[in-house]
């Protein structure tokens, strides 16, 4: 089955082959994917990252041969962007392409990456050389510089997130790769069994105040603390904008706590 990868900084994929389709998630820079059916201007893909599959404009997808898609393969691909956006110039021809938060970079060493041949330029200081480990400390120090995102239906960038696009983007900075959505991710990690025993890093599933089914997902960013009024936390996540609230074993107050998963590179 034909490979291909995605050379464009974001490409929209769509839940039918036209423009005015849902935007059901996106593709990164450097991701690959499978076409699994042509339509006239529109590819039907299988994103090998995250299997998540959907619509994409053809003229957005650049095919892989058999040799270049080897050569992917065989790169290293440990360093991810761990900002927002960062940019990349490639040393061909000066081009500048903004990459975003968990943008993987090929073949990566000393704020250079180089992806089918063409070498980029990009600042070190923004790109993290391989795993972080999962700490309170470098999950403030990465989560601070995404507050105020704002929200966006299918996004995994770092100019328009969902909760869950936010929560995958995130988790892949600590080598946790983890399924597209809030649902599929509700299923992946050990179950904590309540607020108390939370830590810094756990997922925070939850639902709206009149529904029992997983829709929104956070990150707990600090450990629970008691108060007069019980056990709380404070949760990062995306509704609106990404922000920090408090979270009590009801929840916030737009969605209800459903439960608590503690994701691991082994487990996720």
């Amino acid at each position: 089955m034909e490979r291909a990868i995605i050379l464009h900084a974001i490409v929209p994929v769509r839940a039918e082959a036209r423009e005015q389709a849902e935007q059901t998630t996106q593709l990164l820079f450097g991701e690959i994917v499978r076409i699994l059916q042509t339509r006239e201007r529109w590819l039907h893909i299988h994103n090998e990252t995250d299997g998540q599959e959907g619509w994409c404009d053809r003229k957005m997808i650049t095919p892989l041969s058999e040799d270049e898609w080897q050569q992917v393969r065989a790169a290293r691909k440990q360093a991810r962007v761990c900002m927002p956006i960062s940019y990349a110039v490639s040393r061909n021809n000066g081009q500048t392409i903004p990459l975003s938060l968990g943008t993987v970079l090929y073949d990566y060493a000393d704020g250079t990456f180089n992806l089918l041949g063409v070498p980029f330029q990009i600042d070190a200081n923004t790109v993290a050389t391989s795993p972080l480990p999962l700490s309170e400390s470098n999950l403030q120090q990465v989560c601070r510089f995404l507050l105020n995102v704002p929200y966006l239906w299918g996004g995994k960038n770092g100019l328009g997130m969902d909760c869950s696009g936010m929560v995958q983007q995130v988790m892949t900075l600590f080598g946790i790769q983890l399924p597209r959505n809030a649902s599929e991710q509700a299923q992946w990690g050990i179950p904590i069994a309540d607020l108390q025993q939370a830590q810094a890093g756990d997922l925070v599933f939850m639902c709206h105040p009149d529904q029992d089914k997983v829709t929104h997902v956070g990150i707990l960013l600090s450990s629970a603390t008691l108060s007069a009024h019980g056990p709380q936390a404070t949760l990062i996540h995306c509704s609106g904008r990404v922000q920090i609230e408090t979270l009590t074993p009801e929840g916030i107050p737009t969605h209800r706590l459903l439960s608590i998963r503690r994701m691991t590179e082994q487990n996720a």
